[in-house]
């Protein structure tokens, strides 16, 4: 059996930022209104994800790396908050985003049917955009919104 070696964190967690993608001066702007409103840059992480995601559509690995520059943060840090929140796009999306609801009180609803009848519609699978860029079909947490 082959030991499992401990690498060092740094140089493993850098491998998927190769470089910065600097903050266009919209995004620049905006951030820098929204530390104005924080007693330390960091607590402004989240709306700082949202700016350049409104801006692009998705939060790349190098904007991950220009946020944590602009806030005093680590990339890693930046990435923990966005993997958090599933409305912040780590990769791609399309312009239309469905958000599929897959907890267990929507399996009891129908869950099965509506995914089934969607991927069929648009012809992907879920958590796939279509060939057209238009539309991409994701799977999350329960919204809290079935009464709507």
């Amino acid at each position: 059996m082959t030991p499992i070696i401990a690498t060092d964190a740094a140089a493993h967690c850098a491998d998927w930022r190769l470089q910065i993608e600097p903050l266009n001066v919209q995004e620049e702007t905006a951030i820098a209104a929204e530390i104005t409103h924080y007693p330390q840059p960091q607590a402004a992480t989240i709306e700082a994800l949202k700016i350049v995601q409104q801006q692009q559509g998705w939060v790349s690995d190098g904007k991950i790396k220009a946020i944590a520059q602009r806030l005093q943060m680590s990339p890693d840090e930046v990435d923990s908050v966005a993997t958090f929140y599933n409305k912040i796009y780590r990769q791609p999306v399309g312009s239309t985003v469905i958000s599929l609801c897959d907890s267990v009180s929507c399996w009891i609803m129908g869950y099965q049917g509506l995914a089934q009848a969607l991927t069929q519609e648009l012809n992907i699978a879920l958590g796939e955009t279509t060939a057209d860029g238009a539309v991409t079909l994701l799977p999350t947490p329960c919204l809290g919104a079935c009464d709507h």
